[in-house]
């Protein structure tokens, strides 16, 4: 039986992200073709309260403690590519703000995430199925209609920017960090050889979250009721940290249970990272292995010795 672990990640551009137990490490291949690491100590936020570290609360805290990461993360990956000067209103931030100019950078572009997500995968059905409450009137017809329509536009989501040349790149990266974290969880030697013998979708990834989210708020708001349009608008913002901590939950029991009957219902999760991830090569395998090192190790004398060995296998 495979080890179980709570490391997870995600993938940068050029690089992966890794977050263990109190370290968050970032593998970036740079231009030149070294990879650079970079750790940083950090305990997760449903970590360091009791009440924070309650079952469906720490869903909801890790949802947001984890979108800031993730910005972050991409925002220092991004620094080894950016061609582009800064716009006016980036100067403007940081000569008004100064050294805290980067963190109000990265709180505006998480708002602004935030709120583009919650338009396209909640405001946005909810518009469309109050459309259709002019033919037909059962509440729950159309709470079923407003969860097919949210499927569809996720499925379609993800399936075009799977289109993008760029984002290939970042699935190969994604498909990199599940193998890496695979080869941890079946106890082998972290090398890219036999990291590749691995699969590239994983129970725990976050696409199994997102869409667990899609199926868990059908079943929530079906019993919300449709008095009008702002109201449901609103419960779809109000409700969303339970609807997060409760797929929280659930993809924690996923991931931790080897029931054959759990197995088929994580399926389609599985088989929708197949639009998410790629097939990686062993460059980068090697990125993801140096980030899941990063944060396994506490002597970080050890992981420099373990970065040199990777390196010289490649």
């Amino acid at each position: 039986m495979a080890k179980k672990t709570d490391i997870g990640g995600q993938a940068v551009i050029e690089g992966v992200m890794m977050r263990g137990k109190d370290k968050i490490a970032v593998a970036v291949r740079r231009p030149d073709g070294e990879i650079e690491v970079n750790v940083e100590y950090s305990i997760p936020l449903s970590k360091r309260n009791k009440f924070f570290s309650l079952p469906v609360i720490r869903g909801a805290v890790s949802l947001f403690d984890s979108l800031a990461v993730g910005l972050k993360t991409l925002s220092y990956s991004a620094s080894f590519y950016e061609e582009e000067e800064e716009s006016s209103f980036d100067r403007f931030l940081k000569k008004t703000f100064g050294d805290r100019a980067d963190n109000i950078i990265m709180s505006i572009t998480m708002l602004i995430s935030f709120a583009i997500a919650i338009g396209l995968f909640f405001i946005l059905p909810t518009y469309t199925a109050n459309i259709i409450k002019k033919v037909n009137n059962n509440s729950i017809v159309i709470n079923l209609l407003e969860g097919i329509i949210r499927l569809i536009i996720f499925f379609a989501y993800l399936y075009l920017i799977s289109k993008m040349e760029d984002i290939q790149r970042v699935f190969q990266y994604h498909g990199a960090e599940h193998k890496s974290i695979f080869c941890y969880e079946n106890e082998l030697e972290l090398t890219p050889e036999n990291a590749e013998k691995f699969s590239t979708l994983h129970p725990r990834c976050g696409t199994n979250f997102l869409l667990i989210v899609m199926l868990v708020s059908i079943f929530i708001f079906s019993f919300l009721g449709w008095p009008n349009l702002l109201y449901r608008i609103l419960s779809r913002i109000i409700f969303l940290p339970l609807i997060a901590g409760l797929s929280y939950e659930i993809l924690k029991w996923f991931g931790k249970t080897e029931n054959k009957y759990i197995n088929i219902l994580i399926k389609p999760g599985l088989l929708l990272q197949k639009l998410t991830t790629r097939e990686p090569d062993r460059l980068q395998l090697e990125v993801a292995i140096m980030a899941l090192k990063a944060v396994l190790y506490e002597d970080d004398a050890i992981f420099d010795k373990e970065k040199d060995d990777i390196s010289e296998n490649i």
